[in-house]
């Protein structure tokens, strides 16, 4: 499953690995600092968080008293807290400028560990990825957004904003949103294509069943790649299962590892990763491809929680200098173009961000429905894309 890994924490390892010589070529800046960082100052993916046990209003804000908590749940690299810059401590910041209080927050790193979470307890918002999101809505875990009370909203790109709407009523605040490349060495590829990308023994997949999607653009020319059929479903399976020693990457770490070492040639990543590895020196290109797959991250409203600091969180995240922030730290770009400035301006540069944005080309991840009818017969269900992916990396 999809798991974040701080773009500066990439960076730096992309210094790390690489070659005495190469340094001119690894002094290409990181999207929030004017100098690339060194390894000894990367954030640490996996540190834990401490909220704060105090929340007073930051004199400036003056925002309306409240004494209320919230309990968050939500991706590693999506709410830091910690140090002094409020690059790395937006909740501290959210929580002077609103006076509302963190009383719990919980980051994971991928699916499973935020099903888990939420088999536990209840939070007040959540950011689900698309998978996870329609089971929420589904099972009434979260609550339809009033989004005029969510300052900043009309301003998020409508594609993304429609993507979070269910039968007329909205359930999430788009936050982050990143697309898929298929990257290929072109010192040892010359003559690269999509199919390759899933066929080649020395090629790294995202460990995702919404991979899937991404190996059925690969002959499947029209129509939405979330809506499979069980023939065509079996024909990507079939494609997939004929390279049993593939790398199924879990980090963006394992990425760059690989392309930094020769052991790969291709791989599904990130137009981040690819500026990563370009700054290091290693030869790596995107294919070129008529259509590619994508995904957004939004904010959900939890059912029954303390819905006035969960609107003032939702409000925070759609604000353009949260977004500007979140997105150079994680190497995602905003959901709304006006943060695609300052420190945030490469990574939109990367995914063709920001006003005028194209996501024509983009397949946005939605899961797989499952009653949706083709001419060919009825579409597979995420329950049957999860146990085939299953089976195939186990």
């Amino acid at each position: 499953m999809k798991r974040r890994t701080p773009a500066l924490a990439l960076a730096a390892l992309a210094l790390v690995l690489t070659p005495a010589g190469a340094g001119q070529a690894a002094a290409i800046p990181s999207p929030s600092t004017s100098k690339a960082p060194s390894a000894s100052k990367a954030p640490s993916p996996s540190a834990a968080p401490t909220p704060s046990a105090t929340g007073t209003p930051s004199p400036k804000s003056t925002p309306t008293p409240s004494d209320g908590t919230l309990q968050i749940l939500t991706y590693r690299g999506y709410a830091e807290y910690g140090g002094t810059s409020p690059k790395v401590n937006w909740v501290g910041t959210f929580e002077k400028e609103t006076g509302c209080r963190i009383a719990r927050l919980d980051q994971v790193q991928n699916r499973e560990e935020m099903e888990a979470q939420l088999g536990q307890r209840s939070y007040d918002v959540i950011s689900a990825g698309p998978d996870l999101a329609g089971e929420l809505i589904a099972g009434k875990q979260v609550s339809p957004i009033n989004e005029a009370k969510v300052p900043g909203y009309a301003d998020l790109s409508e594609p993304l904003r429609e993507l979070t709407t269910v039968g007329g009523k909205v359930y999430g605040v788009p936050f982050l949103w990143g697309a898929h490349e298929y990257l290929y060495d072109a010192d040892r590829i010359k003559k690269p294509s999509l199919e390759q990308v899933f066929t080649s023994p020395k090629a790294a997949l995202q460990d995702d069943p919404l991979t899937i999607a991404d190996a059925a653009l690969a002959w499947k020319t029209s129509g939405s790649p979330y809506e499979l059929t069980a023939a065509e479903l079996q024909r990507v399976m079939t494609t997939l299962e004929g390279q049993p020693g593939r790398t199924y990457w879990g980090s963006p770490v394992d990425v760059v590892k690989g392309f930094a070492t020769g052991r790969l040639d291709y791989a599904q990543a990130t137009p981040y990763l690819r500026l990563v590895l370009r700054a290091a020196g290693k030869p790596v290109k995107a294919i070129k491809t008529a259509r590619t797959t994508g995904w957004v991250d939004s904010w959900m409203l939890g059912a029954g929680g303390n819905q006035e600091c969960a609107y003032r969180w939702l409000a925070w995240t759609a604000s353009a200098k949260t977004q500007q922030a979140a997105a150079s730290w994680n190497g995602l770009a905003p959901a709304g173009e006006k943060a695609c400035k300052d420190e945030a301006r490469l990574v939109c540069a990367a995914y063709g961000a920001g006003k005028g944005a194209k996501l024509d080309g983009i397949e946005f991840a939605v899961r797989p429905p499952g009653d949706c009818r083709p001419p060919e017969g009825e579409c597979t269900d995420y329950a049957t894309w999860r146990k085939r992916w299953r089976e195939l990396v186990k």
